[in-house]
């Protein structure tokens, strides 16, 4: 007797505005907490990438982050606008940490320099969570959201999707076709070409 199964629910992500994005992370107090955010929205990064940011990954002569050990254990560089290269320079001199760009304050907020690991993970997410309930934004957004964000602003930009897919880190680009879905851009196109298509009706 065989069972039937039921099929996968396909579900959309959240995606914030970019004015959303600007509004919440404006309200993230710590500077470390705002720069790692701001890193991962303006690079597309993972939760885990953005906080295991270590001095050596930031190409500044290149103008790219070199993202190590991502997921699928794979190595990838993904574009580094010039305004995050100065805040994670910003960053950097307000604790002058050897190799971690994020590392764990401690307790008393003094360890940073000497920390043995990066900041938890668990820390920028209530951050987050913080900043988004100041914002007045009603979305069910978390970290992850920005990276969408990312993916869709760019689209919206005229970014294409193959790029795209390599910033991300995604293998297949069926992983990254999901964002023309969300794009104000791609829905505004679809509109005028049906209403061409449609307007002898």
């Amino acid at each position: 007797m065989e069972l039937a199964r039921a099929n996968p629910q396909f579900k959309l992500p959240v995606i914030l505005s970019a004015n959303e994005v600007r509004r919440i992370l404006a309200l993230v107090p710590a500077l470390d907490h705002r720069v790692c955010l701001t890193t991962i929205y303006s690079c597309g990064l993972r939760l885990g990438e953005g906080v295991r940011l270590q001095v050596r990954d930031v190409d500044s002569e290149r103008m790219f982050l070199h993202i190590r050990a991502g997921k699928g254990n794979q190595d990838r560089y993904v574009p580094l606008p010039g305004r995050t290269l100065l805040l994670l320079r910003e960053q950097w001199k307000s604790h002058r940490h050897p190799t971690l760009l994020f590392p764990a304050k401690g307790h008393s907020g003094q360890g940073a320099r000497t920390a043995t690991r990066p900041m938890c993970r668990s820390t920028l997410q209530r951050a987050f969570r913080l900043a988004l309930q100041a914002s007045g934004v009603k979305k069910e957004a978390h970290v992850h959201t920005l990276r969408h964000s990312y993916a869709t602003h760019l689209l919206e930009q005229g970014e294409n999707l193959r790029q795209i897919q390599v910033n991300l880190g995604h293998k297949s680009p069926v992983a990254t076709v999901v964002y023309t879905h969300l794009t104000s851009l791609c829905q505004t196109q679809h509109q005028k070409r049906l209403d061409k298509f449609m307007g002898n009706l």
